[in-house]
Parts: structure tokens; C-alpha cells; sequence
């Protein structure tokens, strides 16, 4: 359509998505349709949480914010940099945006110039790239293996780098490979960005919480204070408290930055939602309790689809240390085929060949930037996953030479 900017030629839609609508789709005619696609808890947000927004309400909180963010919740971000991960941020290098995405967004629209690149590890958010492509950027992937558990190492990280890089772009714990990276391993990272001085780094940190065993959550600011001044720290309370559909997202960084990207916010969406706002102070401010019991239940639940899905013929799924996603390769069963006939070629003929034959609805890993892969999300209830992860047993059972 001539209409439309020529822009658009440059962006997928969100694979993500789409999938949890084709799922929204066969559920509606009838289908018993088992959704593993959605990146979202499945817990209600804290009864606390919710009392704070009510409370709101009734107080009148319900005009215009200021765009970077209620005074309130500023604070209550920089008090949890400073409390949780040992970073000093005043309030002023705070923003506060609708959702993680708005923060990334206006991250690379206040700072990407034509022909600029950013280096992404490999496999990486589906929204990654296209942001990137939106703002005139030129993503530069970088690429792991299941081997490497889905980690960038630093050889691979040094050679992506040029003088046209602007950001690394760094997601641990990660969607979609639940891949963490150990405060050793960030080092040496961290020691390459530190000889490179024209890189800058925006970490995304949503998953923090979400870590289990003995693993220790770091963040690359961190781990090395020199670099402070050149990274962007985002988080949310989405994953965390769950609260996706409040649509609260935060960063900070350097002053100039968190400035540039509050007038591009000015003129995009003005303030978060108010209510929303206050929701999220009490997230931060008030008791933790639900993150300690939610990260009980959702590392019962890795363990157990980690389990299941190695029990199916020709997956070999890798236990990650983070997130509510599991990546299991699906290469063993490329070229078998659906007892229909139809040859299994790719990632993606896996999962719609799944979705047909077992009603379970899975990412393809090609969607992430990695296949033969997929991408489950274990963020519902026990009983699903048991009976999605049999559903799984039984096709890849029925696969043929």
C-alpha cells in the first residue's frame, strides 16, 4: 500500500503474538488448546498492590503525571537500584515508561542514527531487531549455542564490535532461553565494552527476580562500576509482581540520556497511568513475599518440564537458571515425518505441526533468531504443563523416518 511509510518494509510482526492469537483462535471453536506462548505469570498481582491503586482512586490520583514519572515511584526505582543491585542513581536519572518496551524504544530513538548497529546475542526478544529497524538501526547478531547454554561469549562480543556500534544490547535472565549470566561471566564481557569506549550498553534486567537454585542475579553496571556512564539499567514490575497488564516499565542511566529520552516520551505518550504508578511504588516499596513464593512455584515448574521434555523422543531441552522459558532443540526430529504425512522441515513446521495434532500451542526458535529450536513458557498452572508436555511426548512419539 503506497499510504504506509516504507519503514514498515523493515518490521515483522511480533511472533509472540501472533501465535497466542491463533491459540485465542482454535480455543474459541472448541479446540481443548493448551497455551505455552505467552510471556506473562499466570498469579494474580498481589492483593497489596491492588489495595495500593484502589487507594489511589479514592485519593483523586487520576490526572496527568509528569512524564518521566511520578516523584513517588522515581524514588522508589532509584531506592531499588541502590537497595537490590548497589547502584547509585539519583531520582532525576530515572524514567518511568508505559511497559519495558516504551523505555527501549525511546532508548534507541534518542540515540540511533541511519547505519548505526547494535550487537544482540542470539536467540533474543522478537521485539529486539524490529525497535532497532524502527528507530534506523542495524542490528548485529551475535550467536550462541546450545553448548554455550545460549551465553555470548567475550571472543564472540569483541568481534561483532565496529566503529559504527552504538549499543550492546544484553538481556539476562533471558527471553527466550532463560539463559543467566553469573557476575564472572558479565566480567568478561564488561572487561571487552571497557576498551571500547564508543559502545554503550542497555541491559535488560526484567527477569532479575525471576532466578533460582543458588544462582546470584548481577547486572552489568555492577559488575563494573566504570561503565555506569554509558549504560541504560532497565526493569519492570511486570514479570515480577505480575503485573503485565499495569504496564510499568523504569530505567536509569545518565542524565543526558534519561533527558532525551523524556522529551521523545513527551511527545509520544506524555505520563504512565497514574494508577498504574502508584500500583508500582507499593511493588517496590512494600512487602516481597509474593516474588519469594512465586519463584518457589515457577522453579517446581522448570524442573519439571525440563524433566518431562528430555523424556521426549529427540528433544534435548537445557535447564536454564532464569525467566519462565525453557529452549529445547527440536534438530533430531527435522526431516521425520506427522503421521499425516507432512515432512517436519523446519523449527516452525514443528510447532504448527504440534498446534494441529496435539492442540499445544509453542514458539518456533527461528521467531527468536535460533533454530531448530522452540520456546515454551511455564508461567501456568502445574496441571497444564503435565498434560502439554505428555501432548509433546505422544507427537514427537508419533514423528517418522
Amino acid at each position: 500500500m503506497a499510504f504506509l511509510a516504507d519503514i514498515l518494509s523493515r518490521v515483522q510482526p511480533s511472533a509472540t503474538l501472533a501465535v497466542s492469537q491463533k491459540a485465542r483462535e482454535l480455543k474459541a471453536t472448541g479446540a481443548d488448546v493448551i497455551g505455552l506462548s505467552a510471556g506473562e505469570p499466570d498469579f494474580d498481582t498481589p492483593d497489596n498492590i491492588k489495595q495500593a491503586a484502589k487507594e489511589a482512586i479514592d485519593r483523586g490520583e487520576t490526572k496527568y503525571t509528569p512524564v518521566p514519572g511520578i516523584p513517588e515511584l522515581r524514588k522508589a526505582v532509584a531506592d531499588k537500584f541502590k537497595r537490590e543491585n548497589g547502584l547509585d542513581y539519583d531520582p532525576e536519572q530515572v524514567i518511568v515508561g508505559t511497559g519495558g518496551k516504551q523505555i527501549l524504544f525511546n532508548a534507541f530513538m534518542a540515540t540511533l542514527n541511519p547505519g548505526d548497529e547494535v550487537i544482540i546475542p542470539r536467540p533474543y526478544w522478537v521485539s529486539y531487531p524490529e525497535m532497532v529497524a524502527l528507530c534506523g538501526g542495524e542490528s548485529v547478531f551475535v550467536e550462541t549455542t546450545t553448548e554455550s547454554h545460549f551465553k555470548v561469549t567475550a571472543e564472540a562480543l569483541e568481534a561483532a564490535i565496529t566503529p559504527k556500534t552504538k549499543w550492546f544490547l544484553f538481556n539476562s535472565p533471558s527471553n527466550p532461553s532463560g539463559a543467566a549470566y553469573s557476575h564472572d561471566e558479565l566480567k568478561a564481557l564488561t572487561d571487552i565494552l571497557l576498551r571500547h569506549e564508543h559502545v554503550w550498553v542497555l541491559t535488560d534486567d526484567m527477569y532479575e527476580h525471576l532466578i533460582y537454585g543458588d544462582f546470584a542475579f548481577a547486572t552489568p553496571a555492577g559488575v563494573e562500576p566504570k561503565l555506569k556512564d554509558r549504560t541504560l539499567t532497565m526493569n519492570g514490575v511486570s514479570k515480577a509482581y505480575s503485573m503485565t497488564g499495569w504496564r510499568i516499565g523504569y530505567a536509569a542511566g545518565p542524565l543526558e540520556l534519561v533527558k532525551a529520552m523524556d522529551m521523545i516520551q513527551g511527545q509520544q505518550t506524555s505520563g504512565p497511568c497514574s494508577i498504574s504508578q502508584w500500583a508500582a511504588v507499593e511493588a517496590l516499596n512494600g512487602p516481597q513475599d509474593y516474588v519469594r513464593d512465586s519463584r518457589k512455584v515457577f522453579e517446581e515448574r522448570r524442573d519439571l518440564v525440563v524433566s518431562m521434555l528430555n523424556q521426549a523422543t529427540g528433544l534435548h531441552c537445557p535447564k536454564p537458571d532464569g525467566a519462565f522459558y525453557v529452549f529445547p532443540s527440536c534438530e533430531a526430529l527435522i526431516g521425520k515425518k506427522t503421521p499425516e504425512g507432512k515432512v517436519i522441515e523446519n523449527d516452525a513446521d514443528f510447532v504448527t505441526a504440534l498446534l494441529e495434532n496435539e492442540s499445544v500451542a509453542v514458539v518456533q526458535g527461528s521467531a527468536f533468531g535460533l533454530g531448530p529450536n522452540f520456546r515454551i513458557s511455564y508461567a501456568t498452572s502445574t496441571e497444564a504443563l503435565t498434560e502439554a508436555c505428555t501432548r509433546i511426548q505422544r507427537f514427537c512419539a508419533s514423528l517418522r523416518d
